[in-house]
């Protein structure tokens, strides 16, 4: 009698494990509405349109948190718009689902290159080729010309009416009558 309850009690917890499990789908399939709306972001993004690239996007990663491909994506609209930074947290975020993801590691590479960061780019190509091994890899060759190429060059967004006269120069504020 005293075996009964504990008996129970096992067969309970063991039966309310094993149940939760069932409904459960495996990590590496992605929600086929998440798909759906990654391929309008690529779509849009080919096109040229930016904003709704980023909207069918996000929207893939509501439906689907595990779409690295969708955060691969969005990390090329943010380099797109010039928003490395942005492009580098979601090239980060496709890495932490898996992190040997080539087009992951190209792409952060690309943004780091984007950003300045030459060096740390660098490091993206050594495990990009180290990935690929011997066979040759396109996400190596692009990460390897963006190097190359360096970063762009810096803005100038002074005007000439900004422009400090040099000493002795200054100019009044008050007009002067002759």
């Amino acid at each position: 009698m005293r075996f009964l309850a504990l008996a129970s009690a096992a067969a309970l917890g063991l039966l309310t494990m094993s149940s939760g499990s069932f409904g459960q789908k495996p990590d590496d399939q992605i929600n086929p509405v998440s798909i759906t709306f990654q391929k309008q972001g690529e779509a849009a993004l080919a096109a040229g349109n930016l904003v709704a690239a980023n909207d069918a996007l996000e929207t893939a990663l509501v439906a689907d948190p595990k779409n690295r491909a969708a955060y691969v994506t969005l990390g090329k609209v943010a380099q797109a718009q010039q928003l490395p930074g942005k492009a580098i947290r979601y090239y980060k975020d496709a890495l932490l689902l898996e992190p040997n993801d080539v087009a992951a590691l190209s792409g952060e590479g690309g943004a780091l290159v984007q950003r300045g960061a030459v060096d740390r780019a660098k490091d993206n190509l050594a495990r990009v080729q180290k990935i690929c091994g011997n066979a040759t890899c396109p996400a190596a060759t692009t990460l390897a010309a963006a190097i190359a190429k360096g970063p762009p060059a810096p803005v100038q967004t002074a005007q000439a009416s900004d422009k400090v006269p040099p000493k002795g120069q200054e100019q009044s504020a008050v007009p002067e009558k002759n």
